[in-house]
C-alpha cells in the first residue's frame, strides 16, 4: 500500500484530548527527524473514525501509509495504547504499513508502564507491516517538555532510522 508519495514524516496522535502532551511529544520527536509534514491528531477525527465511509479518515489512512516514517503516539491507558488509536489503525489493511518505518511513542505517569510501548504498540505496528528498527520511546508525562528523554532515545536510534530530507509541506488535520 505504501508508495512514499505522501509525507516524509507523518505523526499520528491517539490522545482523545486535542493538542495534548502526547501531541507535543510527538512533534518534539518529529522535529528531531527534520519536522513533520503530516500531523494527524485523532481527537479531531473522533466523530468520523467509526464511519467507514468517511473520505476524510480514508484520505488520512492513505497519506500515513504513503509516508516514509510515521511516529505513532499514544498516552498509556490501562497499560496500553488508546482505543482511539486502535480504531484508526484498524482502518489499515493487512500489511497496510508495509514499507513504512514506524516509531512507537507513548507517554505515561509512571515508569511502571514503560514496557507498554514495546509490548503493546510495537507488535501492532509490526502486524500492520511497518518496520520498527528502534526501541519505542516512553516518556514520563512530567518530562514531556524536557529534552533529556528525546536526547537519550535519539542518541541510540538515529543510526537505525532512514536518512530524511527536509519536509516539503505541512498538513494538519483540523
Amino acid at each position: 500500500m505504501s508508495t512514499h508519495a505522501g509525507a516524509t514524516v507523518a505523526v499520528v496522535v491517539g490522545n482523545p484530548k486535542p493538542r495534548s502532551r502526547t501531541y507535543d511529544s510527538a512533534l518534539t520527536l518529529a522535529d528531531r527527524l527534520g519536522g513533520a509534514d503530516l500531523v494527524v491528531d485523532l481527537a479531531d477525527q473522533a466523530s468520523e473514525l467509526f464511519d467507514w465511509s468517511s473520505q476524510a479518515v480514508g484520505d488520512l489512512v492513505e497519506h500515513v501509509a504513503g509516508s516514509l516514517v510515521v511516529i505513532v503516539a499514544s498516552p498509556t491507558y490501562k497499560a496500553t495504547y488508546t482505543g482511539l488509536l486502535k480504531a484508526f489503525l484498524d482502518r489499515f489493511p493487512h500489511q497496510g504499513l508495509g514499507g513504512v518505518t514506524a516509531i512507537p511513542l507513548m507517554l505515561g505517569g509512571s515508569p511502571a508502564h514503560s514496557l507498554a510501548t514495546e509490548h503493546g504498540l510495537r507488535p501492532l505496528l509490526v502486524e500492520l507491516g511497518a518496520t520498527v528498527p528502534t526501541r519505542g520511546l516512553y516518556v514520563l508525562d512530567s518530562q514531556h517538555d524536557q529534552p533529556e528523554p528525546y536526547d537519550a532515545w535519539f542518541a541510540t536510534a538515529e543510526q537505525l532510522l532512514p536518512t530524511l530530507s527536509a519536509p516539503v509541506r505541512e498538513v494538519t488535520s483540523a
